[in-house]
C-alpha cells in the first residue's frame, strides 16, 4: 500500500464526509429551522432528544421529503468516492480507508466545529459500494431478528453488526473484517447520547 494513496483517501473521505447536507438541504429549505437539536414525546412523561445534525433532525423540523434527500445524499458524499478509489485502485484496500474518513468526517465534520450526525448513512453509503448483496441480507436477517425478538435496537441495528460475520465468511479478509469492525465502534460510540435514552 502506498502510503500517499492511502493519505489522499483518508483526505479525500474526510473532507467530503465533513459535508453537512443536513444543515444545507434545511438551509435551502427553512432557515428558520433548528436542526441541532431535536426532541420527540415516546410515552408519558417521557422525552426523546437528540443533537444529532442528520437526515432525522431534517425530517422532523423540515419534512420527510427532505429528510430522504439528505439521508440520500449523506450516502453519496461517501459511496462516491468509495467507488471511484476502488475502480482507480483495484484490489487494494484504499477504498476502505475513503469509507472509514468519510464516516469520521460525517461525525465529526471540520466545517462545523466538529458537531455531525451519528453516522448511519455514511456506513450504509459505503457498504452499497463494498458489499451491496450483504447489505441486503444482513439488514433482511436483522430486522427478523429484531421483530422475533421484539426489540427496536436490535430491529435497527443487527444489520450492521452482522456485516462482520458476513465479511469473514465472504471475503476471508482481515481488512474487510476490521473495516466493519471499525465502523461499528464508531458508530456506538457516536451514538452514546441516544443509547442511555433508550
Amino acid at each position: 500500500m502506498d502510503p500517499v494513496i492511502a493519505l489522499l483517501a483518508v483526505a479525500v473521505g474526510y473532507l467530503l464526509g465533513s459535508i453537512s447536507f443536513a444543515r444545507i438541504v434545511a438551509g435551502l429549505v427553512d432557515p428558520t429551522a433548528d436542526i441541532t437539536k431535536i426532541e420527540t414525546v415516546v410515552g408519558e412523561g417521557v422525552t426523546f432528544t437528540s443533537d444529532s445534525v442528520s437526515a432525522t433532525a431534517v425530517r422532523m423540523k423540515v419534512g420527510r421529503r427532505y429528510g430522504i434527500l439528505t439521508a440520500t445524499l449523506d450516502m453519496l458524499k461517501v459511496a462516491i468516492p468509495t467507488l471511484l478509489f476502488k475502480l482507480a485502485f483495484p484490489g487494494e484496500p484504499y477504498f476502505l480507508l475513503v469509507a472509514a474518513a468519510g464516516l469520521i468526517g460525517h461525525d465529526w465534520p471540520a466545517y462545523y466545529r466538529f458537531l455531525g450526525g451519528r453516522g448511519e448513512t455514511a456506513i450504509y453509503g459505503a457498504l452499497l459500494v463494498i458489499d451491496p448483496v450483504g447489505v441486503v441480507v444482513t439488514l433482511v436477517l436483522g430486522m427478523v431478528l429484531g421483530f422475533a425478538l421484539g426489540n427496536i435496537l436490535v430491529l435497527r441495528w443487527a444489520g450492521l453488526v452482522l456485516m462482520i460475520p458476513w465479511f469473514w465468511v465472504t471475503t476471508g479478509e482481515p481488512t474487510f473484517v476490521a473495516y466493519m469492525v471499525f465502523a461499528d465502534l464508531v458508530y456506538l460510540f457516536a451514538m452514546r447520547p441516544e443509547l442511555g435514552q433508550y
